[in-house]
């Protein structure tokens, strides 16, 4: 019988062995949770939204959504993973060339840059595992 483990579903990459000078490092590195399982499904929900979802729309935009039924990608309430979803929406259709500007809204959101590395490989392993699988 399997266990499938949810909470890590994308485990990190593994780590060479290192000295005692750097045990310090990684053990704080190790400290950083990874993804939980809610973060992981918006980073998989993600995977639908275009670039112009991240867009806000404008007056005439909303106005004209409104008259002829057509809604906007609605956003995350709350602001961590609506931060998320963005970086993901931006690794999904541009894999690792993310804007600056998200990475600082990541970043400011309390995830880690090495957070952005763990996203980005998962996500682009993803990506070329369904072209290869296809071809």
């Amino acid at each position: 019988m399997a266990y499938l483990d949810l909470d890590q579903m994308f485990p990190a990459p593994a780590r060479s062995r290192t000295t005692q000078q750097d045990a310090a490092r990684t053990e704080a590195a190790a400290a950083l949770p990874g993804f939980s399982a809610l973060e992981w499904s918006v980073i998989a929900l993600a995977k639908h939204d275009t670039l112009a979802s991240l867009a806000t729309p404008g007056r005439l935009s909303r106005a004209l959504g409104s008259v002829f039924g057509l809604g906007t990608a609605s956003r995350l309430a709350d602001p961590r993973l609506e931060a998320l979803r963005r970086i993901a929406v931006h690794a999904w259709r541009r894999g690792f060339a993310l804007p600056m500007a998200e990475i600082n809204r990541f970043v400011a959101a309390g995830y880690a840059e090495a957070q952005i590395e763990t996203l980005v490989t998962s996500i682009t392993g993803q990506r070329i595992g369904a072209k290869g699988r296809w071809a």
